[in-house]
Protein backbone atom coordinates (compact mmCIF):
# COMPACT_ATOMS: atom_id res chain seq x y z
CA UNK A 1 0.00 0.00 0.00
CA UNK A 2 2.75 2.29 1.16
CA UNK A 3 4.26 1.95 -2.61
CA UNK A 4 0.66 2.66 -4.54
CA UNK A 5 0.77 5.92 -2.26
CA UNK A 6 4.25 6.38 -3.17
CA UNK A 7 3.27 6.24 -7.22
CA UNK A 8 0.23 7.90 -6.68
CA UNK A 9 1.55 10.84 -5.42
CA UNK A 10 4.57 10.89 -7.85
CA UNK A 11 1.97 10.41 -10.82
CA UNK A 12 0.05 13.38 -9.30
CA UNK A 13 2.69 15.97 -8.58
CA UNK A 14 3.69 14.75 -12.20
CA UNK A 15 0.26 15.58 -13.71
CA UNK A 16 0.22 18.79 -11.87
CA UNK A 17 3.78 20.04 -12.91
CA UNK A 18 3.71 19.16 -16.68
CA UNK A 19 0.35 21.21 -16.99
CA UNK A 20 1.02 25.36 -17.87
CA UNK A 21 -1.17 27.95 -16.43
CA UNK A 22 -3.01 29.27 -19.51
CA UNK A 23 -1.95 32.52 -20.77
CA UNK A 24 -5.21 34.67 -21.05
CA UNK A 25 -3.85 37.80 -22.22
CA UNK A 26 -2.15 35.59 -25.50
CA UNK A 27 -5.74 34.20 -26.53
CA UNK A 28 -7.25 37.90 -25.93
CA UNK A 29 -4.70 39.36 -27.97
CA UNK A 30 -5.29 37.14 -31.27
CA UNK A 31 -9.22 37.03 -30.95
CA UNK A 32 -8.56 41.03 -31.08
CA UNK A 33 -6.29 40.83 -33.67
CA UNK A 34 -8.05 38.38 -35.76
CA UNK A 35 -11.00 41.00 -35.63
CA UNK A 36 -8.86 43.97 -36.17
CA UNK A 37 -7.45 42.32 -38.95
CA UNK A 38 -11.06 41.81 -40.91
CA UNK A 39 -11.83 45.35 -39.54
CA UNK A 40 -8.79 46.70 -41.58
CA UNK A 41 -9.73 44.41 -44.76
CA UNK A 42 -6.48 42.57 -43.91
CA UNK A 43 -7.27 39.34 -45.76
CA UNK A 44 -3.62 37.61 -45.36
CA UNK A 45 -3.36 38.68 -41.29
CA UNK A 46 -7.24 37.45 -40.57
CA UNK A 47 -6.73 33.89 -42.71
CA UNK A 48 -3.37 33.33 -40.75
CA UNK A 49 -4.94 33.87 -37.64
CA UNK A 50 -7.15 30.54 -38.12
CA UNK A 51 -5.92 27.26 -38.03
CA UNK A 52 -5.30 25.83 -41.73
CA UNK A 53 -8.38 23.66 -41.30
CA UNK A 54 -10.80 26.31 -39.96
CA UNK A 55 -14.15 26.34 -40.14
CA UNK A 56 -16.72 29.48 -39.82
CA UNK A 57 -20.77 29.56 -38.98
CA UNK A 58 -22.05 32.72 -40.08
CA UNK A 59 -25.46 33.79 -39.47
CA UNK A 60 -27.61 32.68 -42.12
CA UNK A 61 -28.32 28.82 -42.08
CA UNK A 62 -26.33 27.97 -45.43
CA UNK A 63 -23.06 29.66 -43.64
CA UNK A 64 -20.75 26.89 -42.48
CA UNK A 65 -17.83 27.45 -44.56
CA UNK A 66 -14.88 25.41 -44.68
CA UNK A 67 -11.70 27.15 -44.63
CA UNK A 68 -10.86 27.77 -48.38
CA UNK A 69 -14.70 28.39 -49.07
CA UNK A 70 -14.89 30.72 -46.59
CA UNK A 71 -11.16 32.73 -47.80
CA UNK A 72 -13.31 32.42 -51.43
CA UNK A 73 -16.31 34.02 -50.11
CA UNK A 74 -14.75 37.14 -48.24
CA UNK A 75 -11.96 37.41 -50.79
CA UNK A 76 -14.72 40.19 -52.63
CA UNK A 77 -14.91 41.72 -49.31
CA UNK A 78 -11.56 42.39 -48.15
CA UNK A 79 -10.44 43.05 -51.84
CA UNK A 80 -13.04 46.14 -51.23
CA UNK A 81 -11.33 47.50 -48.32
CA UNK A 82 -14.61 46.89 -46.37
CA UNK A 83 -14.87 43.32 -44.77
CA UNK A 84 -16.88 43.33 -41.38
CA UNK A 85 -16.43 45.23 -37.89
CA UNK A 86 -16.69 43.09 -34.67
CA UNK A 87 -15.65 44.64 -31.42
CA UNK A 88 -15.72 42.58 -28.00
CA UNK A 89 -18.15 43.55 -25.59
CA UNK A 90 -17.83 41.13 -23.30
CA UNK A 91 -15.37 37.55 -23.55
CA UNK A 92 -15.30 34.59 -21.91
CA UNK A 93 -12.18 31.99 -22.05
CA UNK A 94 -12.36 28.12 -21.25
CA UNK A 95 -9.32 25.90 -21.85
CA UNK A 96 -8.91 22.09 -21.21
CA UNK A 97 -6.84 20.12 -22.68
CA UNK A 98 -4.44 22.11 -24.63
CA UNK A 99 -7.77 23.81 -26.35
CA UNK A 100 -9.35 27.24 -25.79
CA UNK A 101 -12.96 27.76 -26.29
CA UNK A 102 -14.28 31.19 -25.70
CA UNK A 103 -17.57 32.79 -26.38
CA UNK A 104 -18.29 36.95 -26.83
CA UNK A 105 -20.82 39.57 -27.01
CA UNK A 106 -20.02 41.83 -30.31
CA UNK A 107 -20.54 45.24 -31.70
CA UNK A 108 -21.23 44.51 -35.00
CA UNK A 109 -22.45 46.38 -38.38
CA UNK A 110 -25.87 44.24 -37.11
CA UNK A 111 -25.97 44.74 -33.62
CA UNK A 112 -25.14 43.24 -30.73
CA UNK A 113 -23.95 39.51 -32.21
CA UNK A 114 -22.98 36.51 -29.83
CA UNK A 115 -19.49 34.72 -30.82
CA UNK A 116 -18.33 31.43 -29.73
CA UNK A 117 -15.41 29.80 -30.88
CA UNK A 118 -12.70 27.43 -30.13
CA UNK A 119 -8.96 27.80 -30.89
CA UNK A 120 -5.93 25.48 -30.45
CA UNK A 121 -1.85 26.46 -30.45
CA UNK A 122 -0.56 26.35 -34.33
CA UNK A 123 2.24 27.24 -35.28
CA UNK A 124 3.64 29.10 -31.39
CA UNK A 125 0.23 31.50 -31.97
CA UNK A 126 -3.40 30.89 -30.61
CA UNK A 127 -5.52 30.90 -33.63
CA UNK A 128 -9.02 30.11 -34.30
CA UNK A 129 -10.23 26.64 -34.99
CA UNK A 130 -14.18 26.86 -35.48
CA UNK A 131 -16.02 29.93 -35.09
CA UNK A 132 -19.86 30.46 -34.74
CA UNK A 133 -21.74 33.94 -35.18
CA UNK A 134 -25.18 34.34 -34.23
CA UNK A 135 -27.17 37.65 -34.22
CA UNK A 136 -28.35 38.17 -30.66
CA UNK A 137 -32.25 38.41 -30.68
CA UNK A 138 -33.92 39.41 -27.60
CA UNK A 139 -36.28 36.92 -26.21
CA UNK A 140 -39.04 39.74 -26.75
CA UNK A 141 -38.50 39.97 -30.25
CA UNK A 142 -38.65 36.33 -30.82
CA UNK A 143 -42.11 35.63 -31.79
CA UNK A 144 -42.08 38.37 -34.64
CA UNK A 145 -38.63 37.33 -36.32
CA UNK A 146 -40.28 33.57 -36.44
CA UNK A 147 -42.64 34.46 -38.19
CA UNK A 148 -41.03 36.62 -40.34
CA UNK A 149 -38.19 33.91 -41.18
CA UNK A 150 -41.11 31.35 -41.21
CA UNK A 151 -40.97 30.53 -45.29
CA UNK A 152 -37.62 30.87 -46.23
CA UNK A 153 -37.06 28.13 -43.19
CA UNK A 154 -39.42 25.74 -44.56
CA UNK A 155 -38.45 25.99 -48.08
CA UNK A 156 -34.66 25.10 -46.67
CA UNK A 157 -35.93 22.53 -44.53
CA UNK A 158 -37.61 20.88 -47.49
CA UNK A 159 -34.82 21.55 -49.78
CA UNK A 160 -32.58 19.86 -46.36
CA UNK A 161 -34.82 16.57 -46.26
CA UNK A 162 -34.84 15.75 -50.04
CA UNK A 163 -31.20 15.86 -49.65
Amino acid sequence: MKNFLLLFSAILLASCASKQPLNTAAVEQSIDAWHEAAAQANFDKYFNLMTDDAVFIGTDATENWQLEEFKTFSKPYFDKGKAWSFTSLERNIYSANGWVYFDELLDTQMGICRGSGVMRMQDGKWKVAHYVLSIAVPNDNVSSLTAMKKTWDENYIKELKAQ
